[in-house]
């Protein structure tokens, strides 16, 4: 297998560290819009041959394509933002390569009612290109980081082996996290919160389909493994709620973040300002008006997160709760990974939100390379076996737990 990885930030820098350590790949090669970065993710690998370091516009698609067929990459792995998903998905079905990303394709709200209809959708403008992936006999595996991503594979493992039937998946996410000398410091980036957190989260229903809320709707208290305790958690849109109903059959699938009431309300705040939109403003500069995107602003002001490292304590747990009958019985459990900061920084040098977020696209990768995973077309993990994907991880040094509730 011959990788190329789009973006050397704080995820694509913990994902060469985890990769460097198997040797299910032949070659990976590390690409960044600023090559200071790619470069500096290569070189903290001590000289593995299989890295090298390539500059390129994760914006321009026909540029990622010839750099895709130059080094004769056979699979693109997308750790950029986002706003890059199209291209990138673009360029590797341009190059007759597997794409797999961490997020998916953009949403916009229904213009009219956006607080109860869906607009355009997470992903749809990748699924509807399914078909054709499928017919050329390509595969796109997306959603494949942490949430989405294993938080899919659990739901996928839930419903092949813990329930007969599921009433509600509702993925939980929760932190005790705390950075020393930052009263706002988010521990992902920015961009993609705002993204997520400030548009209509989405709710799916048997009956219904999905439709929209009004963000940080429906709050409840969810109690958190592993000495992270009770945490307040909010709807915010996410891709499991779009991925999961396409593979899994539940009655209801929700995504609800465990954000803080001081975090909620430095969005709200953001939001109010305009500070959240993408859209250029023009703004005095020192050689005339300039335009700049007031999230990006808001983005350079904040610290990096892969930064933070250092200054970081506590641990982050992704997770499934499932609620539904085993057996004609009721059951209710919570499927879950917890990350400790100071395990990660100490193992990797990684933080650990990217931490947790890079492992499992490398886990993907290596199933892939073995053949354990396959398939073509337009694909969330749901639509994989679970159990292979939960033994690697806990092969990788990173094991996930189960509760009953």
């Amino acid at each position: 297998m011959r990788v190329l990885l789009v973006g050397a930030g704080g995820v694509g820098g913990a994902i060469t560290r985890i990769a460097a350590r198997r040797p299910f790949f032949e070659a990976m090669v590390v690409a960044d819009y600023d090559p200071r970065r790619a470069e500096a993710a290569v070189a903290a690998l001590g000289g593995d041959a299989r890295f090298t370091a390539e500059q390129v516009d994760a914006g321009d698609e026909a540029a990622v394509a010839r750099l895709l067929r130059w080094h004769r990459c056979d699979v693109l792995l997308n750790a950029t933002d986002p706003r890059f998903v199209m291209p990138l998905f673009g360029a590797a079905r341009a190059a007759g390569a597997t794409y797999l990303d961490m997020a998916m394709s953009l949403s916009r709200p229904h213009a009219e009612r956006p607080y109860t209809e869906c607009g355009v959708r997470l992903g749809d403008e990748q699924f509807t290109q399914a078909a054709d992936w499928e017919k050329e006999g390509l595969l796109a595996l997306v959603g494949m980081g942490v949430e989405p991503g294993l938080s899919d594979v659990f739901a996928r493992y839930a419903a092949d082996e813990l329930f007969d039937e599921i009433e509600e998946i509702g993925i939980r996410d929760g932190a005790n996290l705390t950075v020393d000398g930052y009263d706002f410091a988010p521990s992902f980036s920015i961009w993609t919160t705002i993204e997520e957190c400030l548009n209509p989260p989405v709710v799916y229903e048997t009956g219904k389909g999905w439709f929209t809320t009004e963000p940080f709707s429906e709050p409840e208290v969810f109690d958190f493994p592993e000495g992270i305790g009770p945490v307040e958690c909010v709807n915010v849109e996410h891709e499991e709620v779009l991925l999961v109903p396409r593979w899994v059959d539940a009655r209801r699938v929700t995504f609800k973040y465990g954000l803080g009431r001081e975090f909620v309300e430095t969005l709200k705040t953001l939001h109010l300002l305009g500070l959240d939109r993408t859209d250029p403003v023009t703004v005095p500069g020192p050689d005339g008006p300039v335009k700049v995107s007031p999230r990006d602003v808001v983005a350079a002001c904040l610290p990096d997160p892969a930064s933070l490292g250092e200054r970081m304590h506590g641990k982050t747990c992704a997770g499934t709760w499932v609620k539904g009958v085993k057996d004609g019985a009721p059951r209710e459990v919570y499927l879950y990974h917890v990350v400790d900061n100071q395990w990660s920084m100490a193992e990797y040098g990684s933080q650990a939100v990217v931490w947790q977020t890079a492992i499992n696209p490398v886990v993907a990768l290596e199933l892939l390379a073995t053949g354990a995973w396959s398939g073509a077309g337009v694909l969330g993990p749901e639509a994989f076996p679970a159990r292979p994907f939960l033994d690697l991880l806990t092969d990788y040094g990173s094991p996930w737990g189960m509760r009953e509730q």
